[in-house]
């Protein structure tokens, strides 16, 4: 009867210690991989300048990018400039702060990026920020 007893009184307890260090263990995945997949996956040769600072993480951003043959992406959508106009208002409703990075190839003609910062400035668009890379 005594063996009996022990066995009805063994509890049966999880271990959470390995489940702990695979949850730690894609957490730091997430944090690695995250700047990663935010970079843009458009390729275009930025123009260089002596002034460039590094950017800062900012929540609220729209990426927009002009590519040598003069197409506009939003957020790595190829866009009209009609539908960029649409789709930037509407951000522009939801959030009055939302920042704008400008992305630019540096053989673009300056026509197309003015045509672009006019629509930002018609949408009344102020946070713009344009980007480049250090000399």
């Amino acid at each position: 009867m005594n063996v009996r007893d022990r066995k009805q009184k063994l509890v049966a307890e999880i271990n959470i210690t390995p489940f702990t260090d695979v949850i730690l263990v894609l957490l730091i995945i997430f944090m690695v991989a995250t700047p990663l997949i935010m970079q843009s996956s458009i390729k275009i040769k930025l123009p260089t300048a002596a002034s460039a600072k590094p950017m800062e993480n900012i929540r609220n951003q729209a990426i927009i990018t002009i590519t040598n043959e003069s197409t506009v992406f939003l957020d790595d959508e190829l866009v009209t400039r009609k539908e960029l106009r649409k789709k930037m208002a509407m951000l522009s409703r939801e959030n009055p702060n939302l920042a704008v990075i400008l992305r630019s190839d540096k053989l673009v003609r300056f026509e197309d990026v003015v045509s672009v910062l006019d629509i930002f400035n018609e949408l009344g668009i102020k946070n713009l920020n344009i980007t480049a890379t250090n000399e």
